[in-house]
């Protein structure tokens, strides 16, 4: 397949400005110069890379459009091959007619994320880089974005590849100690390899535990909005949103359902869900939206909680509140209380909501707060720290069959097994840190990896 030259769109469909043509693959030139007539006498193969050159495409030696086409000589291409760029008019025809041009003299069109995939398999990139080429394109958010660039320049891959070889150099000691098996001699210091193991379950924990902050960065911080009938959840989602998203009366019981839209604050993109109101009803439609927010909240990185501060409970049926809301959560979510409507309250709230954020959604005032919490709440989740985050369930199903083979290795070093045990466990946990890099791959794997690609890229 490498041997190949590859064609393809790079910029979107439609009628536009400009379009860039990609062409990679060993042929490259030859394909170009047939098609391809530079402006001045220039032998376009022979020309030095990164330059671009300005010419015309014919077809049939009738004028199809004037380019500019960007040279790029292997191995410094983002393939690694021969490459050029042709930034021709943005014409459905014109495009279609340089990519007929270009195939009919040899090339083939590209298949999805077959340009990444040659960057991989030509070494200019690993598995790790190459997927977050993806996240790149598609990140909707400047923390979106700062994830993806981190990983693409080889945050996860750094760490991923230190890991690696500090157990491949124990594991070949281990592996060593076999070959003199009848000698019972051991050349891998036992506390030592300890020591390393749980290093490196440290550090594969903080990985698995990074997940949970990098795929909601990736795909959205998700938050719900809970609270009691009329408590003004609807009203604070118009609030945050800024617009008249989610329906607002006084009826008890409007909201059925979850209510999803999504915001960018602060460079962060949060996904906030308004949902049923939380009460004793026989109404089978509204115990099924209830049934709803209590899904939601399970799946929520956030949940704000808004309690009605004209009607603020007692204490004691506070607490029962707060642990049957609770009982939804794990460790992992973070709760903010939100007392709401306090521009129509005049006596002071008790004790136990001194700590609440006070707010009117309906007046705007204290929406800042919310704001400012949520910024809180994340930086809490590990967010503006500098250590890296994964977003990639392929990346954390790895890490989490390391971490289930290292625990092994512990486990048989507690009960004293033998060195073709331990190296047995040790190299699972290598193969799996190898599957994250692409150090070990598959065909299926790659397949289905750079398939998610668009065209183009």
């Amino acid at each position: 397949m490498l041997n190949d030259t590859i064609c393809a769109l790079a910029t979107p469909q439609g009628t536009g400005a400009i379009a860039v043509i990609r062409l990679s693959g060993a042929n490259t030139y030859s394909i170009l110069n047939k098609v391809f007539k530079p402006k001045r006498k220039l032998a376009t193969e022979k020309a030095k890379g990164y330059t671009v050159v300005f010419g015309t495409i014919q077809k049939n030696k009738e004028l199809l459009d004037e380019v500019l086409v960007s040279l790029f000589k292997a191995p410094h291409s983002y393939t690694g091959e021969d490459s050029v760029e042709i930034s021709c008019h943005a014409s459905p025809y014109i495009i279609q007619n340089i990519l007929a041009l270009l195939t009919q003299e040899g090339a083939r069109v590209a298949e999805a994320g077959e340009y990444t995939q040659r960057a991989y398999l030509n070494g200019k990139l690993d598995l790790t880089q190459a997927e977050a080429v993806a996240d790149v394109i598609a990140s909707e958010s400047k923390a979106a974005h700062q994830l993806a660039m981190r990983q693409m320049k080889g945050g996860v891959s750094d760490e991923i590849n230190t890991l690696r070889e500090q157990l491949i150099n124990f594991a070949s000691l281990v592996e060593l100690e076999l070959d003199f098996s009848e000698e019972d001699v051991e050349f891998a210091d036992r506390t030592q390899l300890e020591e390393l193991i749980n290093k490196t379950l440290e550090t594969v924990k903080r990985l698995i535990k990074s997940f949970t902050l990098g795929n909601a960065i990736k795909k959205g911080i998700p938050v719900s909005i809970v609270g009691a009938p009329n408590a003004g959840k609807s009203t604070l989602l118009n609030a945050l949103l800024k617009e008249n998203r989610a329906i607002v009366s006084d009826i008890a019981g409007t909201t059925r359902d979850t209510i999803e839209d999504e915001i960018v604050l602060n460079g962060v993109s949060y996904r906030f869900v308004d949902t049923a109101g939380i009460r004793e009803t026989e109404d089978i439609i509204e115990k099924l939206g209830i049934d709803r927010t209590f899904e939601a909240v399970q799946k929520a990185a956030i949940i704000l909680w808004l309690i009605d501060a004209e009607t603020l409970p007692n204490e004691s049926d506070y607490l029962a509140l707060k642990a049957q809301l609770q009982s939804h959560l794990t460790n992992d979510q973070t709760l903010i209380t939100l007392a709401n409507k306090t521009d129509k309250i005049a006596t002071e709230i008790p004790v136990y909501a001194k700590d609440f954020i006070r707010i009117s959604a309906k007046e705007l005032k204290g929406i800042e707060l919310v704001e400012s919490a949520l910024q809180n709440a994340l930086e809490k989740m590990g967010y503006g720290q500098s250590s890296v985050a994964i977003s990639s369930t392929r990346h954390l199903d790895a890490l989490s069959r390391t971490k289930e083979a290292l625990d092994k290795v512990l486990e048989g070093m507690e009960m004293g097994v033998s060195g073709d045990f331990l190296a047995m466990d040790i190299r699972q946990a290598l193969h799996y840190l190898g599957e994250i890099t692409g150090a070990i791959s598959t065909d299926d794997l790659l397949g289905n990896i750079f398939s998610k690609f668009c065209i183009g890229k």
